[in-house]
C-alpha cells in the first residue's frame, strides 16, 4: 500500500484483500478475547471538521485496542483553524505522532496534507469521497456474500462522497455497480468518468431506482442531505421522494439481496424503518465493521 489513505482508487486488488484478511483476523481476536497490541506506544492525531460518531469512537477504540493512543484534534481547538498553513501543520504533526486520520470538507486539503506529512494520512470522510467506509461495506459484503466478484451492488440516492468512492471501488473490483440518482445530483463526473474507462463489469447511471435495482445484490443508500448542505433539506426532500428504499422497491431485488446504510439514516426518508429494522438488512454490522476494518488500516499503515 501507499504511505496514504486518500482514496479507494489509491488502492488495487491486492491492497484491499490485504486490509480485509487483516480485518477478519483482527476481529475475529476481538471476539476470541484475544490482546493484540502491535500500535503499543503509538499515537494517532484525528482532526475534525466535521461532526461524527462511527468515524470518531471507531478510530479511538480501534487505536487504543491496537495498544496506542488517539488524539481528538478539533479543527477550531488547533491552529491550522486559525490561519495556519497546511504544509506547517504537517511538518509538525509528523514530528509529534505517528498518523493522521482527517474528517473535513475539502478533499484537495487532505491531498495537501499527506503530501507534506511524514507519517500516514488516513481520510476519514471529506465532501469527494469517503474511503474508510467503503472498504468497510465491501468487507461486510465478503461476510454476507461470501465475495463481491461477480455481484450487483445497487446504489440509490445523492451522487455524493459515498456514491463516488462505490465508483472508485468499481473501477478497481470485478463487481457491476449500478446507480439511480436525479437529474444534476450524479457523482463527481471526474471520478465518474475514470470509473467507467477502468471498470471490468460495468457501471451504469440509472435516473429510475427500480431499473438500478432490478436483480440487484446489495442495495445500498445513504442520506438525501449530507453536511453543509442543510439550507437544501426542504428541496432535496421533494427531488428524491422516489428514491426511497422500500419494501415496494426492495422486491425488484434478488430474494436474498442485503440492504446497506452507512447511517446515520433519516428513517422515512431515503430508507423505511421496516427495511431498516428488516431481515435483509446488515446496517449495524456494516457499522460495527468500520472498527475492524479501520484497525487494519492502521495496523498496517502505521
Amino acid at each position: 500500500m501507499n504511505k496514504d489513505l486518500l482514496s479507494v482508487y489509491d488502492l488495487d486488488r491486492n491492497d484491499m484483500t490485504k486490509v480485509f484478511q487483516n480485518a477478519a483476523k483482527l476481529k475475529k481476536m476481538k471476539q476470541e478475547g484475544i490482546a493484540y497490541t502491535p500500535l503499543k506506544g503509538k499515537t494517532l492525531g484525528m482532526i475534525f471538521d466535521k461532526s461524527s460518531t462511527r468515524t470518531r469512537i471507531s478510530f479511538e477504540v480501534g487505536m487504543y485496542q491496537l495498544g496506542g493512543m488517539a488524539l481528538f484534534l478539533n479543527s477550531r481547538d488547533i491552529q491550522i483553524g486559525r490561519g495556519e498553513s497546511i504544509s506547517d501543520t504537517a511538518k509538525i504533526m509528523s514530528r509529534y505522532l505517528d498518523g493522521i486520520m482527517i474528517r473535513t470538507f475539502s478533499h484537495e486539503l487532505v491531498e495537501e496534507l499527506a503530501g507534506h506529512a511524514t507519517i500516514p494520512v488516513i481520510n476519514g470522510l471529506t465532501d469527494r469521497e469517503h474511503p474508510c467506509q467503503i472498504l468497510s461495506d465491501l468487507f461486510t459484503i465478503i461476510e454476507k456474500k461470501n465475495s463481491y466478484e461477480g455481484l450487483k451492488i445497487a446504489y440509490i440516492g445523492d451522487g455524493n462522497n459515498i456514491a463516488n468512492s462505490w465508483i472508485d471501488a468499481a473501477a478497481r473490483l470485478p463487481f457491476n455497480l449500478a446507480i439511480a440518482c436525479p437529474e444534476r445530483y450524479e457523482p463527481d463526473q471526474h471520478i465518474l468518468e475514470r470509473g467507467m474507462r477502468m471498470t471490468e463489469k460495468g457501471i451504469a447511471i440509472y435516473r429510475d431506482p427500480v431499473d438500478a435495482v432490478r436483480d440487484a445484490d446489495v442495495v445500498y443508500t445513504d442520506v438525501w442531505t449530507s453536511m453543509g448542505q442543510e439550507a437544501e433539506q426542504d428541496k432535496r426532500k421533494n427531488i428524491f421522494r422516489n428514491y426511497q428504499i422500500n419494501q415496494i422497491l426492495l422486491a425488484h431485488a434478488r430474494k436474498d439481496a442485503i440492504v446497506m446504510h452507512c447511517l446515520p439514516a433519516h428513517r422515512g426518508e431515503e430508507i423505511t424503518a421496516e427495511v431498516m429494522d428488516g431481515p435483509q438488512s446488515v446496517v449495524f454490522d456494516q457499522a460495527e465493521n468500520r472498527l475492524h476494518v479501520q484497525k487494519s488500516i492502521m495496523e498496517i499503515l502505521m
